[in-house]
């Protein structure tokens, strides 16, 4: 099975740590963010994986080199010259799984959680769709919109009441809200839809989910009880290192 992880990120809200590293490297519970993502994608049967890198990234290239690419498969999207954002670091990586039909899985080096990624990889496969994004109930301001069947609709702003895309009608009771988790799993044919000149250099991938989901089936993994970590800011920094202790201890 194949994965892509984006490590290229600025790391911004981790600064000054990001000063020096990459936000990728930042320890957690002993280990960098990378090495924590790089094991769970490994013991979930992933084999093949691509790391795009950008900050720092000659620190990654080492990190993985000390680390014999621990045991897999590990190739790397080069984005130093250029920061692609997520929807054009995937399209930059398209070399990479456009060779077969199989579905790739992609992760951010930022997010922890309890998800079973394999579970994720095969509902996608059974669900049959573009992509499939893991989403769940968690309180934040910005959601995505599923309707009664699981597919992606839209997405709204409740601070602002903006939605997306333009002229989507949110009809609170069509859809349900969930909130975006940083994991999803593409299959090869998101690239045919990316070959338009409004999808060239940077985007983001969930702007392409959204001005695209009326027309293309989006499926969500929609959970209720997701453990779920974002350990791209200090104040999470140790709420992570919680996490991953007690996940060793279980």
């Amino acid at each position: 099975m194949k994965a892509m992880i984006f490590a290229a990120g600025l790391g911004s809200r981790l600064k000054p740590l990001t000063d020096t590293m990459p936000k990728a490297l930042v320890p957690v519970a002993g280990c960098p963010m990378l090495e924590h993502v790089i094991l769970k994608l490994k013991a979930s049967g992933f084999t093949k994986i691509v790391i795009n890198i950008h900050h720092f990234g000659n620190q990654i290239l080492d990190f993985l080199k000390v680390n014999h690419n621990f045991g897999l498969n590990i190739l790397v999207s080069d984005e130093r010259d250029y920061l692609l954002d997520t929807g054009g670091g995937i399209k930059k990586a398209r070399s990479f799984f456009e060779d077969s039909d199989e579905p790739f899985l992609i992760h951010n080096v930022d997010i922890l959680s309890d998800i079973n990624l394999k579970e994720l990889y095969d509902y996608h496969i059974q669900k049959g769709g573009v992509a499939t994004l893991l989403a769940s109930q968690r309180k934040t301001s910005r959601y995505l919109l599923f309707d009664a069947e699981k597919r992606l609709c839209g997405w709204i702003n409740k601070d602002t009441a903006q939605v997306k895309p333009a002229g989507f009608h949110y009809d609170e009771t069509l859809y349900k809200e969930y909130a975006f988790s940083g994991i999803h799993v593409l299959s090869p044919a998101i690239f045919r839809l990316m070959d338009v000149p409004c999808w060239e250099g940077k985007f983001s991938i969930m702007d392409f989910y959204l001005a695209t989901c009326q027309e293309t089936e989006y499926n969500g993994y929609l959970t209720e009880n997701l453990q779920l970590i974002d350990i791209g800011k200090p104040e999470t920094l140790a709420c992570a290192e919680e996490f991953i202790n007690v996940s060793r201890v279980n």
